[in-house]
């Protein structure tokens, strides 16, 4: 890790998983180039951590899904590179953590897990397999204030309004402008992880906006090579450009033929979009 990076864990250090995210913090702060924030302080004076912050990136260790952490950091506007949730990596484990507090070869185990998450997310990307065309031409149609861009072509949606565009056997996916300005400021991307395998309308993370948390529905099956490192900094990116900059996943894919048969085309899809704004208030 060469950058400075921030750690606000979870205060509810009075349960098992609260307890652990607060182990893993220590354990990551004994590195010089890691800086703990307190969630007490933070909350209780922003001020008193504007210059590490500001020097560094922000990883939230949640402790459960009530992610008192990330609701603290999004409250007070701050971007954060990564989030990693102690009871959904003991749940991938397989283990059980309870509320009792304890340490045991279970929690050592979730605790090591959590580090080296952290660790891999700050690995050197592989470089992309995937080429991205030399210039994407939209369409665009306007409804009050918004005006709404679709690709003119090489690019398939679901009907869950994401996207994907295909190279060969690799493809990009990320969500349609449409999704973009209902979620308005975008705050977090959670990427799935790299060597995930999934199928046609799984579940492939979920974007973070101050408005809502939209779960991104994959448009076709295959397994996860590659996630848009540069969303972690910009998340915005996802905003001002949703087909080009900002893509969120790159996969293998497993049988796009197939998947393709429940897919739109661009002129499709543009179409479905018109209808669709016109029957709801954006």
């Amino acid at each position: 890790m060469s950058k400075l990076i921030c750690v606000l864990p979870c205060n509810g250090l009075d349960k098992c998983a609260g307890d652990l995210s607060r182990r893993v913090a220590l354990e990551m702060a004994q590195s010089e180039e890691v800086e703990l924030i307190c969630p007490v302080l933070l909350n209780q004076n922003k001020s008193r951590y504007e210059k590490v912050l500001e020097a560094g990136s922000l990883t939230v260790i949640d402790g459960c899904n009530t992610r008192c952490a990330s609701k603290l950091a999004g409250d007070l506007q701050l971007a954060i590179k990564e989030k990693i949730n102690v009871s959904e990596v003991a749940k991938a484990l397989e283990i059980k953590l309870g509320v009792e507090i304890r340490e045991d070869a279970d929690t050592l185990a979730v605790v090591q897990a959590v580090l080296e998450k952290v660790n891999s997310s700050t690995a050197e990307p592989l470089e992309s397999e995937f080429i991205k065309p030399d210039l994407v031409e939209y369409d665009s149609f306007s409804h009050g204030k918004f005006i709404f861009k679709v690709p003119k072509a090489n690019y398939f949606f679901n009907e869950n309004d994401c996207w994907v565009s295909v190279s060969g056997n690799m493809a990009r996916v990320g969500v349609s402008d449409y999704v973009q300005q209902n979620l308005s400021d975008i705050l977090y991307v959670d990427p799935p992880e790299i060597g995930d395998q999934f199928e046609q309308f799984d579940d492939l993370g979920s974007i973070e906006s101050s408005k809502a948390v939209f779960e991104i529905i994959s448009p076709v099956s295959g397994t996860v090579v590659a996630v848009n490192t540069g969303l972690n900094d910009a998340p915005e990116q996802v905003n001002e450009s949703p087909y080009e900059k900002g893509w969120l996943v790159e996969v293998r894919l497993s049988d796009f033929e197939e998947d393709q048969d429940l897919l739109h085309d661009c002129l499709a899809y543009f179409e479905i979009l018109k209808r669709k704004v016109a029957e709801i208030d954006v």
